[in-house]
């Protein structure tokens, strides 16, 4: 394994706190808040260290405060249910005895069954011959993923637009429960912004995330390239709706994804 990917995959080195609770480093960062995602892959990795082998096939996650950067974060898990097929976990994450996120996991022994998916987004070009993108400073610390835009951002702006070509910097060990949460960390890349509705303003007064939820179709590999495309689904009271896929890059769809946003426009900006 590569040093990068290492120092990616440290933050998903949960210590063992007795009983079903965790506690985890959290890097400092060139914001004032954590990244959500980075919060939700480790309450994911939590839940997994109480799942005895099962693998994820579902997440969702409430985001209720901002985390502070460098800061250790506390997860508590709850086993909720282990059924014969199925388990379900309920896992705070907390910083300074105050919950930051609430996440439930369900988790799903593989069985036969119908093998059918959507198609992959058409007219997308492969990520060998498009730039690699530098990420701001917050998904740099710390580092480890390659990211492709088919649509380049203006020099020096975030976020990136969706969709775009993603991937762990070098090769990841054969942990399915890793790249899991690796996934759960890059699906909250770019988001909020595709969650706004087509041609509104940019000028947001608040653009944070509510609420994630990720879907899990078949094993993912954080190491191989995913095309990760997301769309606005509707706008609404201040609240915006988005929902995206991962593909791999032989197009098998791997992830969906849905996340809820509140944008609240500043002063004087028009409204559809």
């Amino acid at each position: 394994m590569s040093e990068v990917p290492t120092e990616l995959t440290r933050m998903f080195e949960l210590a063992a706190l007795g009983g079903d609770s965790f506690l985890a480093t959290s890097p400092p960062v060139g914001r004032p808040r954590l990244f959500g995602g980075q919060v939700a892959g480790q309450s994911l990795r939590a839940a997994c260290l109480t799942a005895d082998g099962r693998p994820p096939h579902s997440l969702h996650a409430y985001f209720i405060r901002p985390g502070t950067p460098d800061e250790p974060l506390t997860f508590d898990v709850s086993r909720t249910r282990d059924g014969r097929s199925f388990s379900t976990r309920h896992v705070t994450a907390s910083q300074g005895g105050k919950p930051i996120l609430e996440l439930i996991a369900s988790f799903h022994d593989p069985e036969d069954g119908f093998d059918w998916q959507d198609g992959a987004p058409a007219g997308v070009p492969g990520p060998e011959g498009l730039e690699p993108l530098e990420l701001p400073a917050f998904l740099r610390h710390p580092p480890g993923f390659d990211v492709r835009v088919v649509n380049p951002p203006p020099e020096g702006e975030w976020p990136v637009a969706h969709p775009f070509w993603i991937r762990a910097a070098g090769p990841l060990d054969d942990d399915p429960a890793l790249h899991a949460c690796l996934v759960a960390y890059l699906s909250d890349m770019g988001v909020v912004s595709s969650a706004r509705a087509p041609g509104s303003p940019r000028d947001l007064v608040t653009a944070v995330t509510l609420d994630h939820a990720v879907w899990f179709h078949r094993p993912p590999r954080a190491d191989r390239w995913l095309l990760y495309s997301v769309g606005p689904v509707a706008n609404h009271g201040a609240r915006g709706l988005a929902r995206g896929t991962l593909h791999t890059a032989d197009g098998t769809l791997v992830a969906s994804i849905a996340q809820e946003a509140l944008l609240r426009p500043a002063a004087g900006a028009a409204r559809s």
